[in-house]
C-alpha cells in the first residue's frame, strides 16, 4: 500500500451519523488545517479546507462524513432500545451485531437481540425484518438505562476495520474511504494553478443535503464527487450487474440516480487516468446518487463529475475495497486536480 493504513483505520472507525458528524468534522478539521490554507465550517457541519489557486478559477471536491446509524427512539422499562433508521439499512444484516449508543454521558456497547433460531415458531421465522422491530440490549437494568439513555440517542455500529487479503473491511468505508482519500491529495498538492475546495460534507446518507447548502456558499466552476459505489462482483451476479469490480482500478462515473456526469469531465477523468497509467473503470451505477447531484444544479448548471470507490457489501458493517483500487483512486484524485488549469472547455 502506498498510503497510510492506520489514517484510515481512524477515520472510519470514527463515529458520525447523519446530522451529528461532530467527532468525525473535528478529525477532519485538523487534518485539513495541516494541508490547506484556510479552513472554515458552515452551519450544517460541512468542512471546507482551501488550497489557493493561481488563477480565480474554482474546484470543489466532496466526500460526504456522514455514516449510517441510528436515533433511539423509545427506552423500554426492560431497559430494551428500539431504534430510528438514519440512512438506508438491510434489516437482515443488523441481527447479533455489536452496537455503540452515544449517550450524553458517555459512550454503551449493546448488541442487537437475536432470538436463537431453534425457539423460533414458523410464524416468527417467516416474518420480514424491519428497523423498528430491532432491540439493543445493553446489559444493564431497565432503571439503569433509564436514567442514562434518551430518546435521540445516537447508534452507531461497533467494528474494527482490518486488512482482508488484498482488501480492507470494516464499516464506514462509504464514505470515510473517499474522505481519506481527499485528505491524502490535500497533502500531496501544492501550488495549483486554480483554487481547490476539500469539502467533507453532512447528510448525504439522508439527501444529500450538506452538499446541495455547500453548493450555494461555493458557487465553483467545476465540482467533482467522491463517494463509493456498488461492486456486485461476487456469487448470484451476472456479469453485467457487477457495476464494478474490486482490484479493477478506480471507478469514473458515467450516471447514477442522482446526476449524468458531463461528458467532458469524465473524458478528461479517463484522459488522466491514462496519460499516467492509472488503473479505471467506468462506472454506471443504475440506484443510489451521491454529492455529484448535490452540486449539478445548485445555485446554477455546474459541470460536474466523479470518481468512485468500488466498494463490495455496501451499507453493512463489512464493506471491502481493495487496497490497489484506493492507490488508483488517490492518484487520479491528486493527478487530475493538479492537471487542472482551468481553461478546459466543459460547455456542451
Amino acid at each position: 500500500m502506498d498510503f497510510d493504513f492506520n489514517r484510515l483505520k481512524e477515520l472510519t472507525e470514527m463515529s458520525g451519523v447523519p446530522g451529528y458528524e461532530d467527532r468525525i468534522r473535528a478529525l477532519v478539521r485538523d487534518e485539513l488545517e495541516a494541508s490547506t490554507d484556510s479552513v472554515r465550517i458552515d452551519a450544517m457541519g460541512n468542512v471546507v479546507g482551501t488550497i489557493e489557486g493561481s488563477s480565480d478559477y474554482e474546484v470543489a471536491v466532496a466526500a460526504h462524513m456522514d455514516e449510517i446509524g441510528f436515533m433511539v427512539r423509545h427506552v423500554s422499562e426492560e431497559g430494551f432500545l428500539q431504534l430510528d433508521a438514519l440512512g438506508g439499512w438491510d434489516p437482515s444484516v443488523l441481527k447479533a451485531q455489536r452496537v455503540t449508543v452515544h449517550a450524553e454521558d458517555g459512550d454503551y456497547t449493546g448488541v442487537i437481540g437475536s432470538v436463537p433460531p431453534h425457539t423460533l415458531t414458523e410464524e416468527q421465522r417467516k416474518k420480514e425484518m424491519k428497523v423498528e422491530d430491532v432491540h439493543v440490549d445493553l446489559g444493564l437494568d431497565g432503571e439503569t438505562v433509564e436514567e442514562n439513555i434518551s430518546v435521540g440517542d445516537l447508534v452507531t455500529m461497533e467494528q474494527t476495520t482490518v486488512e482482508m487479503g488484498d482488501h480492507i473491511t470494516g464499516k464506514a468505508l462509504d464514505d470515510r474511504v473517499c474522505l481519506f482519500a481527499m485528505l491524502e491529495a490535500a497533502e500531496r498538492i501544492e501550488n495549483p494553478d486554480v483554487t481547490i475546495h476539500f469539502a467533507a460534507t453532512v447528510q448525504e446518507e439522508v439527501g444529500l443535503r450538506g452538499a446541495q447548502a455547500l453548493g450555494v456558499d461555493l458557487d465553483p466552476d467545476l465540482a467533482l464527487g467522491l463517494d463509493t459505489t456498488v461492486a456486485n462482483d461476487v456469487p448470484g451476479f451476472k456479469p453485467a450487474d457487477y457495476v464494478t469490480q474490486l482490484g479493477e482500478g478506480a471507478g469514473i462515473k458515467l450516471k447514477d440516480s442522482s446526476a449524468i456526469a458531463n461528458p467532458k469531465v469524465h473524458r478528461r477523468l479517463r484522459n488522466v487516468a491514462e496519460e499516467n497509467d492509472i488503473n479505471y473503470q467506468m462506472e454506471l451505477l443504475p440506484a443510489g446518487g451521491t454529492d455529484t447531484g448535490g452540486f449539478q444544479n445548485t445555485y446554477g448548471a455546474k459541470p460536474v463529475g466523479a470518481i468512485s470507490m468500488p466498494t463490495r457489501y455496501l451499507h453493512t458493517v463489512t464493506e471491502s475495497v481493495h487496497k490497489e483500487d484506493v492507490d488508483a483512486y488517490i492518484d487520479l484524485l491528486t493527478a487530475f486536480l493538479t492537471s487542472e488549469t482551468g481553461e478546459f472547455d466543459y460547455t456542451l
